[in-house]
């Protein structure tokens, strides 16, 4: 178990002065040959930056073990994938080790702009409830998304205010953190995000992103189809990940949709519905897909969570 909050040193605002009081959090999982790359732009951004990975094959531990060389990197290996959520919080208690104040949090294939450190202390140092943070969301393009409406660069440093933001590019304050509570491992992956800023929102703390996107973040593979006169889009998600998605969609909506009478259940089960519409007319591997959806809306009705187990 990592140390308290307590051990860490803040001042009295917990203000964020520079990239100095920044740890940043790497999840990896079977990584690319271009990682090395993607780090290398976090790096001059923060004090130190720590990579965990969820049981990656001997090719990418080496890779990793390469990268630890580096004074400023620290490196955990997982020797199974114990999910992002687990991960996330090995990450974050290593950082508290270290004494951080702050961890930015970042999947593996995210790709940061030079000023993405500096615009979140920005954003933070305008934010007229600094105290009240409880995330910063980073703002992103998607690479892979060709009808993606054109973002704002020009938002200078103005934030939105949002119900929840992805993890990656996430800067948490870890004072806050410590009331808040850790990822939520039994959800493995997908919505970790999600139920991480309802808690902090129910805690009265604030989740905010950026208005300029200031880093490139890829949500599955996107696609666009044309059906009849109307222009259609699909992630692609693999069977794996549409399982996740059914089932911890399908326990957010128990938990905090607010219906009555169960009916939450049946809202997960149009969702999915229209979902399995979606995969049957624009994704491959449709039957494995379906299936997986339909099992993670059956193991989100029973709450039966953590790992998907393969029937």
């Amino acid at each position: 178990m990592g140390p308290q909050f307590g051990e860490v040193q803040l001042d009295s605002q917990g203000r964020l002065e520079s990239g100095n009081d920044v740890c940043a959090v790497v999840v990896t999982y079977h990584p690319d040959g271009e990682l090395p790359t993607r780090l290398a732009r976090i790096l001059p951004q923060v004090k130190r930056l720590i990579i965990v990975d969820n049981g990656s094959g001997p090719a990418a531990v080496e890779m990793l073990r390469d990268l630890a060389d580096d004074p400023r990197i620290s490196l955990v290996l997982n020797l199974d994938n114990l999910g992002v959520a687990r991960a996330l919080n090995i990450g974050i208690e290593r950082a508290l080790e270290l004494g951080s104040a702050w961890a930015l949090l970042f999947d593996q294939d995210s790709c940061a702009d030079p000023d993405l450190v500096q615009t979140l202390i920005r954003v933070h140092a305008a934010y007229p409830q600094p105290d009240r943070l409880a995330v910063i969301g980073s703002g992103f393009r998607d690479p892979n998304d060709s009808g993606q409406a054109s973002a704002d660069e020009d938002g200078g440093e103005g934030w939105d205010e949002r119900e929840q933001v992805i993890t990656s590019g996430s800067l948490v304050p870890l004072r806050t953190h410590a009331l808040i509570g850790p990822f939520r491992e039994e959800f493995f992956i997908d919505y970790v995000d999600a139920d991480y800023c309802f808690r902090a929102r129910a805690k009265g703390y604030h989740v905010i992103c950026t208005r300029r996107p200031i880093m490139s973040h890829a949500i599955g593979a996107v696609t666009w189809h044309r059906w009849l006169w109307m222009r259609k889009w699909t992630f692609n998600h693999s069977a794996d990940r549409r399982y996740y998605i059914a089932r911890n969609d399908t326990v957010m909506l128990r938990e905090y949709g607010r219906y009555a009478f169960g009916l939450w259940a049946l809202k997960s089960f149009r969702r999915r519905l229209r979902l399995c519409k979606r995969i049957m007319l624009y994704e491959r591997s449709k039957a494995s897909k379906v299936f997986a959806v339909a099992q993670g809306w059956w193991d989100g009705v029973r709450g039966h969570m953590g790992p998907r187990h393969k029937h």
